[in-house]
């Protein structure tokens, strides 16, 4: 068995999908719209699955949780170096985003940062 997909709901759903297009190498589907229901999505695919589908939906409601908490916390992406994940982290913080950890090898042996995306949703850099 494998992932097949993991899904979201963010508030901008272009913005979104550049961002992770620009900076993580995504290839975004044609985008679905349901105009009975208002959703939107897309189906962003990277090198290998599994895929990240971003969902919006009109009149969803704010949880109000911020950091971490059960269910979604972070994505993870492999940059296959060290100084790739330095690269990214610093290129995300030159173009305005948070960078939430910086990088270091944390007690498990994993060279990462940790950065938010466009709606504030934790992004790990990995090694």
């Amino acid at each position: 068995m494998k992932i097949n997909h993991i899904a979201v709901y963010v508030r901008d759903l272009e913005e979104t999908r550049v961002f992770y297009e620009k900076y993580f190498g995504a290839t975004a589907n044609k985008q679905y719209h349901n105009p009975k229901t208002g959703l939107k999505t897309y189906f962003l695919t990277f090198n290998g699955e599994p895929r990240l589908e971003i969902m919006q939906k009109p009149n969803l409601p704010e949880t109000g949780i911020e950091g971490e908490h059960l269910g979604y916390i972070h994505l993870a992406f492999s940059t296959g170096s060290r100084e790739a994940v330095d690269e990214l982290t610093e290129r995300l913080r030159s173009d305005g985003y948070t960078i939430l950890s910086e990088p270091r090898t944390t007690g498990d042996g994993y060279y990462e940062s940790c950065v938010c995306d466009v709606e504030g949703n934790r992004v790990e850099i990995v090694e």
